[in-house]
């Protein structure tokens, strides 16, 4: 019997297209990555090699000399820490907020819900601007203490949004209505129903908030005046600034500060990032399934 099958070859067209697109995917996927690894290289390579601008792809004269000055800092140990309680538990907060808000705005039996959301989205147009919002947070005494960190943002209206429309779309009113007649209360529903099925959108949530909350640097900077509350992100801005400030000392403390300071940096950037390139993986999965859902449907 005669092979009927032929391989079916797409037109040069077609494959033409994809060569390009494939080009193009590579080199985006080239500029991405280089500083990167130009960062990671950096980090452990020698002072002198990366002030002298001698590291280009591969560490040069590889050494711990970068993360060693970095955990030997008291301020900055204190500055990761400050991050590390920043990020936890303004997340929960802002999670547990949001979440408050979101799902009773997806109720169809909520009155009212139109002209709240109304008043929600109105606060992404217009804002009361810093000097008003900086009164606000001093009146109330959260001035140079953790809360003003942790309540001022605690909730952003794009995230409410994606919340509600997740809500709204997954979890159906009849379910509602059953629970109740079985006679679970509001709270135990949101509790044992809504949430358990809801951690596509909880880990969406979940990220972007300690995403937010882990880079921030400006609130702090305006808020705070003592350095034993300041994140790791000022310190690493002080660091920048320091490295471009050393006109007080002299020839030879110049160089060797901003080898030290250049160094500290780039090991600064790379420990910064480590925890958020961490949780990432764990949550990766209900990310996209929860964006999909939160925003798309509806």
């Amino acid at each position: 019997m005669a092979n009927m099958k032929q391989t079916v070859r797409e037109p040069f067209g077609d494959r033409l297209f994809l060569g390009f697109i494939y080009l193009a995917l590579t080199i985006v996927l080239v500029i991405t990555l280089y500083p990167l690894i130009f960062i990671v290289s950096s980090s452990f390579s020698s002072p002198s090699a990366v002030s002298g601008g001698r590291v280009w792809l591969w560490p040069v004269e590889a050494t711990l000399i970068g993360y060693k000055s970095v955990f030997l800092s008291s301020q900055i140990i204190t500055g990761f820490l400050n991050s590390l309680f920043y990020t936890v538990c303004g997340t929960a907060i802002s999670v547990i907020l949001t979440i408050l808000i979101a799902y009773p705005l997806s109720r169809k039996t909520f009155f009212g819900r139109s002209g709240l959301m109304m008043f929600i989205v109105f606060t992404m147009l217009f804002s009361g601007g810093l000097i008003p919002t900086y009164m606000v947070v001093k009146s109330v005494g959260l001035v140079n203490t953790r809360w003003a960190l942790l309540l001022p943002n605690a909730i952003w209206v794009w995230q409410v949004i994606i919340a509600r429309t997740f809500f709204a779309t997954s979890i159906p009113d009849e379910l509602a209505e059953a629970s109740e007649i079985d006679g679970c209360s509001d709270t135990r529903f949101v509790i044992s129903i809504v949430l358990p099925l809801s951690k596509a959108i909880i880990a969406v949530l979940a990220l972007q908030y300690a995403i937010g909350q882990w880079n921030a640097y400006f609130d702090a900077l305006i808020y705070l005046k003592s350095d034993k509350l300041f994140p790791l992100q000022l310190f690493l801005r002080s660091i920048l600034i320091l490295n471009s400030n050393t006109g007080t000392l002299d020839s030879g403390q110049i160089a060797e500060k901003q080898q030290l300071l250049s160094l500290m940096k780039y090991s600064l950037i790379v420990i910064s990032s480590l925890p958020v390139l961490l949780i990432y993986p764990f949550v990766q999965r209900y990310f996209v399934q929860g964006m999909l859902i939160g925003s798309v449907k509806g």
